[in-house]
């Protein structure tokens, strides 16, 4: 099970629906509903922090899931999750040049990991306002993917097993975007998923209310008692 926290964003289940696409299944949760020690008890093979609204510090649990877990699971980033990882490890997370919402840009990258086999560059949707500040990257992380003007568009510590990324690869219109989930799963879980593949199903979906009596083990949402 993959498991995806959701920082209240409309494109989590984007993000879901990628993953359900691969066969594999994704559990849903929102960023304030369970402790660190509830999602251990889940047993994720792999955690997915979403993009959100506001800075990292205010992404509920994200930050605290990554300076537990950094190293035991593999962690991937998008956006605000992304920041979450920079910010955990003690980066600084300042404004962007110029914010950009729902722009295509082209992004330089190393070509490893999740990155591999991509064209450099490639096209991705970018929305976010916030970047994180090179600089200050700590020695645990390194810059993996870069925009035209210099500013992060990944990071990446392959020993703790962490990968983030500023653009949004759930995106239909980033190209290549479900590569990166594929190499993601390979990388890290020893996956051979092919992006090329047909589409298949799997568990996941829209989170229901905490109250609702048709809620499902895939789907969690609320604030915790």
């Amino acid at each position: 099970m993959i498991l995806l926290i959701d920082n209240y964003d409309s494109f989590t289940f984007n993000i879901a629906q990628v993953i359900g696409s691969l066969g594999l299944r994704c559990q849903v949760i929102r960023n304030d509903i369970l402790s660190l020690e509830q999602i251990k008890e889940l047993s994720p093979q792999a955690i997915m922090i979403s993009p959100g609204p506001g800075r990292p510090e205010k992404a509920g649990i994200s930050c605290e899931v990554v300076k537990a877990l950094a190293g035991k699971l593999p962690i991937l980033g998008i956006c605000l999750g992304h920041q979450a990882i920079a910010h955990a490890f003690g980066g600084e997370v300042t404004r962007a040049k110029e914010p950009v919402h729902g722009k295509l840009s082209e992004m330089f990258h190393d070509g490893k990991t999740i990155f591999k086999g991509l064209g450099n560059p490639f096209k991705a949707t970018r929305y976010h306002s916030l970047v994180v500040r090179e600089e200050t990257l700590p020695a645990e992380l390194k810059a993996s993917a870069f925009s035209l003007d210099g500013q992060i568009m990944g990071i990446r510590s392959r020993k703790l097993m962490l990968e983030g990324v500023q653009f949004h690869p759930e995106s239909i219109a980033t190209s290549q975007g479900k590569t990166i989930f594929c190499n993601f799963f390979n990388t890290y879980l020893g996956m051979r998923l092919d992006p090329s593949e047909r589409p298949r199903l799997a568990g996941g979906g829209m989170p229901l209310q905490k109250n609702d009596p048709n809620q499902t083990p895939d789907t969690l949402t609320g604030n915790l008692p």
